[in-house]
């Protein structure tokens, strides 16, 4: 058998269609459809079951697809170690991130990285944490930056800073009129939140409960962007990420962003997460450093 047979099976086990397989793989669906079904045949087992909808994975599919990803992925770090002995910081990165950090902390670390290693070609992905988790054991990712904790023995958690929550409140909110608020003062509101899926909506909502507040029902929606225009428009509260109030695009003066007074405040902790198996972890590391300094918060 050889790599490329194996990239294209854990291809369309990942997207469960020899078309958009095909595609990504750039070859054509009788092409990869050929090769499936030699390496099928040189195994002497069938990998999957074919239907007019879907590609599902036979039983020993899925031992394959899982032994398969990680030959692929040691085959990377091969490349990634050659690239790295040729070119110092030279090769590719491929970081995660999730939503409701990347667009307020990506601006102020891409650059850094930038400076640092000039040679290496970077790759963002946005998505949501559980996700990121998924492409990241699956090799798809070298690292991701998420809210811990992150339990995963098979992972190495890095624990970068401490990010602060703000309550955002419209300008004629009394608790607006305030230099800094208790966690008590948010007993009996209402805050808006995120949809379900967000780590942010889950750290928000087990707050809420132990301040005696509640979740707004009947509203949630996708984004921080969202949220802060909703308080915006006087439609009620919420909390922010302290990343997320700052910088040109989270002004207005039509809200406010009141800090906590209580110690430890009310926060989140950010933190690297990466493959024990990853043959990076030097660069890994300086990453890291890098991501705290472009923070600009409190060490974890």
């Amino acid at each position: 058998m050889t790599l490329r047979e194996l990239q294209y099976l854990v291809e369309l086990a990942r997207l469960g269609n020899f078309h958009r397989a095909a595609e990504v793989c750039g070859v054509s669906q009788p092409t990869l459809s050929t090769q499936i079904r030699k390496l099928e045949e040189k195994l002497g087992v069938t990998l999957v079951e074919r239907n007019p909808r879907q590609t599902v994975l036979t039983p020993v599919g899925e031992e394959i697809v899982a032994r398969a990803r990680e030959v692929l992925n040691g085959v990377q770090d091969i490349v990634d170690i050659s690239v790295r002995h040729r070119k110092s910081g030279a090769g590719r990165l491929r970081l995660g991130v999730f939503p409701t950090l990347g667009p307020y902390l990506l601006p102020l670390l891409v650059p850094l990285i930038g400076g640092r290693f000039p040679g290496l070609q970077l790759q963002l992905l946005e998505e949501k944490s559980e996700l990121l988790l998924d492409r990241l054991r699956a090799g798809g990712l070298d690292a991701a930056l998420l809210a811990l904790p992150v339990r995963d023995p098979a992972l190495q958690v890095t624990p970068l800073f401490q990010e602060p929550f703000l309550l955002a409140a419209p300008c004629d909110h009394p608790l607006a009129r305030q230099q800094t608020i208790s966690v008590d003062d948010l007993s009996g509101q209402q805050l808006m939140l995120l949809e379900d899926g967000h780590c942010l909506r889950d750290q928000a909502l087990s707050l809420c409960h132990r301040w005696g507040a509640d979740e707004i029902t009947g509203f949630r929606t996708t984004s921080l962007e969202t949220l802060r225009q909703m308080v915006a428009a006087g439609m009620g509260v919420t909390l922010l990420p302290k990343l997320a109030t700052c910088g040109p695009l989270s002004q207005g003066d039509k809200l406010r962003f009141v800090p906590f007074r209580d110690q430890p405040a009310p926060s989140r902790t950010i933190g690297m997460v990466w493959r024990r198996s990853s043959a990076r972890v030097g660069l890994l590391r300086q990453i890291a450093k890098l991501t705290v300094s472009a923070a600009g918060l409190p060490a974890a």
